[in-house]
């Protein structure tokens, strides 16, 4: 049912809003606290952290939930937090307080999806996943670019009201809209818990891990990225930030129409984009016309890349949808993490303007895993046959 998508996306605006409304304000951060942007950055890669090791326990935990519940006491956390970090705590508690809701991030969007294709037909499933993560797009293009220019216009401290007032909207919109949704009959752990041995999972998370570190490991610093390696003020990256996610939400809304004819080369086609964009930045030089065009490109092809990691995943497992999207979550987040570490160190190493090399070098890991998922698929097949 389209409508119960529309308010998964909204609340799915609210967590990315959360979660990813720090990258346009990580160099503010640290200057406010006098720390170094690797360090600030673990306010991203401890958020991810914390999701990609607790996510499929907590989702197996609240499984017999009733699923409004769980989606109302998810976004409350959501809300709670954003509030405190408003008023510029100490750095440990600004931790403390990002860490907080990464442990039900993963639970309010396996719920949501779960809710948006509960009465859906198979064939319409892909574009209903697609309405939902929609919200990480949206917020690219109004709430995060927004937050970054708040920052710039007054104080850091605005883009945390901001994902406040985000996070009331999208509570008060799931307890007025969301009917009670009672869980009928709850799937036993260890039915959850045997996706775990099939190996076409295993390889399709890989693949995933893989394709969210090669987009983060520049992506995590994209404000750092513009400013030092193309010369951009706070004010063109919020810009730009505009820029990447107004492609990005359509972008995703053709990767859904796009999934529901073919998993497998939707997700190839968008992965391409990991080793297409380092070399366009790279030759993008100085230009500034040419940069906005390629971050254009960037934000086209990296926008569906959790929607793609997600289906390509379930594609395997496609029974066990809300466990499959909670590991999604955390392996994606994993991902995060990972990408947001090697390209932190990278910028202290090296320099910022090396960072997008990382996300080549595991673009070609991510599309080994899926050429060795295809292989191990097809030969399944023949031994089936026979």
């Amino acid at each position: 049912m389209k409508k119960y998508a529309y308010i998964g996306c909204l609340g799915f605006i609210a967590v990315i809003t959360t979660e990813f409304g720090v990258i346009g304000i990580l160099p503010q951060i640290a200057e406010h606290y006098k720390i170094s942007i690797d360090k600030a950055g673990y306010l991203l890669s401890a958020f991810a952290l914390v999701i990609a090791l607790t996510g499929p326990f907590m989702t197996l935990l609240v499984s017999g939930f009733d699923r409004k519940k769980i989606m109302l006491t998810s976004i409350a956390i959501f809300l709670i937090t954003g509030f405190v970090s408003s008023f510029s705590p100490p750095f440990w508690i600004l931790m403390l307080v990002r860490i907080l809701p990464a442990f039900l991030q993963p639970v309010y969007i396996a719920t949501a999806l779960s809710v948006a294709v509960s009465n859906a037909d198979d064939d319409k499933k892909n574009e209903l996943m697609s309405i939902v993560f929609s919200g990480v797009t949206l917020a690219m293009v109004t709430t995060v670019p927004f937050a970054t220019w708040l920052s710039s216009l007054w104080s850091w401290e605005y883009s945390f009201m901001l994902q406040t007032v985000v996070s009331l909207i999208a509570l008060s919109v799931i307890y007025l809209m969301l009917p009670s949704m009672p869980v009928s009959k709850k799937k036993s752990y260890g039915t959850q818990l045997k996706i775990l041995t099939q190996p076409a999972f295993i390889l399709s998370t890989a693949a995933n891990f893989f394709m969210i570190t090669a987009w983060f490991s520049t992506y995590s610093y994209f404000a750092d990225y513009l400013n030092r390696a193309k010369g951009m003020d706070e004010t063109m990256i919020s810009y730009m930030l505009f820029v990447f996610g107004i492609v990005g939400v359509f972008s995703t809304w053709l990767a859904g129409k796009m999934l529901n004819r073919n998993v497998t080369k939707t997700t190839a086609f968008f992965l391409s984009g990991t080793l297409v964009i380092p070399v366009l930045l790279y030759f993008s030089n100085g230009n500034l016309l040419l940069t906005i065009a390629v971050i254009a490109i960037w934000g086209f092809m990296y926008s569906p890349s959790f929607l793609n990691a997600s289906t390509y995943m379930i594609s395997s497992v496609p029974d066990s949808l809300e466990f499959a999207n909670s590991l999604a979550t955390s392996f994606g987040n994993l991902g995060v993490t990972l990408g947001t570490t090697l390209g932190g160190w990278m910028i202290v190493s090296k320099g910022v303007a090396y960072n997008p090399w990382i996300g080549f070098v595991f673009g070609l890991l991510a599309f080994l895993m899926m050429i060795l998922r295809s292989f191990y698929e097809k030969s399944d097949r023949q031994i089936i046959a026979h």
